[in-house]
């Protein structure tokens, strides 16, 4: 019997899908294997989206689901695992019903399918649909504390597309080239979706794709004007581009052979200069100290959470626990790695205090406040002049990733 066209697709999203609830691992991490079978790039692409906006509003579409049955069904049960991925089609992606119905309901058999197939018909009749904002889970809403209505609100739509240009002086005509906004000199935004190595400039190399939060952390340590920078956790590099660009003789440390090879890629296209050193930075020593330190620690990376919604349903205290050692030993580390009177420039896309708040108060050298001048507008340093930002900061001009970043300076000889 012949398969509907589109079938491999959403057969992907359910993989992804079972992969992230049940297994704990990235959309990133189970693409690859979940997405095998599928040829067509758009098909691809197709359930990425449709496992990513399944995630994104996954409490409010297991609210309709629930509302549409007279028993609960279980969590990991498939019929719940297919209904979420038709009514994310339906409600998120524009789906026709019927479509959506000729893809999702070969994915069950017997009565699983009966049961989908009423569900969805019911929710359908009802004209169902989902609140303004997705509802957060329960024990992410907790840890945000005041600011989880915001950052939700932020989570509601993809990103839009952020670059960072090798020249900031380049920034008024790129962004009449390519009709884009700026929020900072050196910052461009597009509308998300646009072909990436189709825009003007990529092939020369002229801007990376970097989030406008994640350009901060580099931005703080200003001009290199030839001295010594130290980049930890490098890959896959737009940081490592960034001090590069701003004058900073700069070594990327990493200890993934994989992302060490994008990095170099990367700057191989912009033609930009960085030494290389793939080491476990826990046991790595260098062989001099550095003007300047910047550590874009390992983490939860929740702060990413628009981009990557499995955030939401993954992590919690085991995985924060085991991160903040881990960022806890490479800040102990690096202090001892600058040159007297160095700066230190600590970074985390994270949204839990322990990663960022919690860290920073244990750093025992000599803080550099962050000022608002520093930032794009808008966007205001905390009260120890520190910097937190998250996706509900700045929501009229397209939003940002959340950060925790913080700056010290290494005592003079």
């Amino acid at each position: 019997m012949a398969q509907p066209p589109g079938i491999h697709a959403r057969r992907a999203a359910l993989r992804l899908l079972d992969a992230v609830l049940r297994r704990g691992e990235t959309l990133d991490v189970a693409f690859g294997a979940a997405t095998s079978d599928v040829r067509k790039f758009e098909d691809k692409a197709l359930a990425r989206a449709i496992a990513s906006e399944t995630l994104r509003w996954l409490v409010d579409l297991d609210t309709l689901i629930d509302s549409a049955t007279r028993q609960t069904l279980p969590d990991d049960a498939k019929a719940r695992q297919v209904l979420r991925l038709m009514l994310a089609q339906w409600l998120r992606l524009g789906t026709p019903p019927h479509a959506v119905i000729a893809t999702g309901l070969p994915l069950l058999s017997g009565g699983p399918r009966r049961l989908a197939h009423g569900v969805f018909s019911t929710l359908t009749k009802r004209e169902a649909g989902l609140p303004e904002a997705p509802t957060l889970p329960d024990a992410v809403a907790a840890r945000w504390g005041e600011r989880a209505q915001a950052i939700a609100a932020g989570l509601a739509e993809p990103p839009p597309l952020d670059l960072t240009l090798r020249e900031p002086a380049e920034t008024e005509p790129f962004k009449v080239q390519l009709a884009a906004d700026s929020l900072i000199p050196g910052h461009l935004r597009l509308p998300r979706g646009a072909a990436v190595e189709k825009l003007s400039g990529f092939e020369d190399g002229a801007w990376w794709v970097q989030d406008l939060a994640a350009s901060i952390p580099a931005r703080l340590l200003g001009k290199g004007e030839g001295r010594t920078a130290l980049d930890l956790c490098a890959a896959p590099g737009g940081k490592t581009l960034q001090l590069a660009a701003q004058g900073w003789k700069v070594t990327a440390l990493d200890i993934s052979k994989r992302r060490l090879d994008l990095l170099k890629d990367n700057l191989k296209r912009t033609g930009l200069s960085a030494g290389t050193i793939r080491a476990d930075a826990l046991k790595w020593e260098p062989k001099h100290r550095y003007d300047a330190i910047l550590i874009d620690a390992p983490c939860t990376a929740t702060g990413t959470a628009r981009r990557h919604p499995d955030v939401l349903h993954r992590i919690g205290p085991r995985q924060i626990a085991e991160l903040t050692e881990l960022q806890t030993a490479l800040l102990e580390r690096a202090q001892g790695w600058l040159k007297p009177g160095g700066t230190l420039v600590y970074a985390v896309c994270s949204l839990e205090r322990e990663e960022g708040e919690d860290q920073a108060a244990r750093v025992a050298l000599d803080p550099i406040p962050i000022t608002a001048d520093e930032l794009p507008g808008g966007v205001q340093p905390t009260s120890e002049g520190w910097l937190r930002t998250d996706p509900g900061m700045m929501s009229d001009q397209g939003g940002m990733d959340g950060f925790f970043i913080a700056r010290w300076r290494a005592p003079p000889q």
